[in-house]
């Protein structure tokens, strides 16, 4: 008996040394507001707190683990409803967490599609900005451009071919380049620091660009579009006058053979650095080795965090 005694003080012991957290500091180690950590207790069942006798929540490091969990598969797309169930594997998390997100975010996005595509059927806009604001209420902004908006809107483009299906595509691509807009205006009024963003002639659609755009701007930075039909030869002018931290040039079309000796030439008249993004930049990336210029790619998650990358490296040296 004295054994069980002694053996239960012991345990009581170290979780008294454990040490709690109340919910401002998980707050402000996570990112996470109190009104949602206490939204992922109450609706999801996500983390489960421990309550001090005045009803107050203390978390452990675990929990804490777990909101950084967490805010990682909303990162990714998972809708935060469905998280659970991806937590609910931790056993075999490495094994099994690739096909269980699969699993999840494409059966729930192309549902998100096909709601939208309704809505772009009957052209119904209040409708679309309805679903438009529900999609971005659950996933991060690249995740509802790259994988939700822009793959509809891309279908949408080259099915064109029967009586009204033009019509609908304009319709959304109107609606679309409204709110990136939007979002865009929000974002500059934020930030001071300024990185240009222009398009090689003729290698995007404007809804592209904009999205480009939103894709590459964070915190630190916000991303000014020069127009499309922005001449190149006229780029180094533009960027002495306006004296941005680095000049993005954009192109979704496969490069031509004279691409690195262009951008090359302009390199050389620019003040600042010079980047390419887009699909483009992602085909001609060999093509640039050894030279001053970064490809970004055309992955909006990896985009924006190599483009912050290599302006915190340029800013250090």
């Amino acid at each position: 008996m004295s054994n069980l005694v002694g053996a239960s003080s012991l345990v009581s012991s170290a979780l008294k040394q454990e040490e709690l957290f109340p919910i401002r500091e998980v707050s402000r180690l996570t990112g996470v507001n109190p009104v949602t950590l206490r939204a992922w207790e109450r609706r999801y069942g996500l983390i489960q707190p421990t309550r001090t006798d005045s009803g107050h929540r203390l978390y452990s490091q675990a929990d804490i683990e777990s909101v950084r969990s967490i805010l990682a598969w909303i990162e990714r797309g998972v809708a935060v409803s469905k998280v659970g169930k991806i937590l609910a594997k931790s056993d075999s998390i490495k094994a099994a967490s690739a096909p269980v997100y699969e699993e999840v975010t494409s059966s729930e996005w192309a549902e998100w599609q096909a709601q939208l595509r309704r809505a772009v059927g009957s052209f119904d806009e209040v409708r679309l900005d309805r679903l438009y604001g529900q999609i971005f209420s659950s996933y991060p902004l690249a995740v509802v451009f790259q994988d939700i908006l822009m793959p509809l809107w891309q279908e949408l483009l080259l099915r064109q071919e029967q009586f009204g299906q033009t019509s609908e595509w304009l319709f959304l691509d109107t609606f679309l380049r409204a709110r990136a807009l939007q979002r865009l205006q929000v974002l500059r009024a934020q930030v001071e620091e300024r990185v240009l963003l222009a398009a090689l002639p003729g290698h995007c659609r404007e809804l592209e660009l904009l999205v480009a755009a939103l894709l590459l701007s964070n915190s630190s930075h916000a991303v000014t579009i020069l127009g499309l039909g922005q001449p190149l030869e006229e780029l180094s002018l533009v960027c002495e006058r306006m004296r941005p931290q680095a000049l993005v040039v954009f192109t979704n079309q496969p490069p031509s053979d004279d691409l690195p000796k262009v951008l090359a030439r302009l390199a050389l008249a620019l003040d600042c650095p010079l980047l390419l993004a887009g699909d483009g930049a992602e085909l001609a990336e060999e093509g640039f080795d050894g030279s001053p210029i970064a490809c970004l790619g055309n992955e909006g998650r990896l985009m924006q965090r190599r483009l912050q990358q290599f302006l915190s490296g340029h800013l250090d040296t």
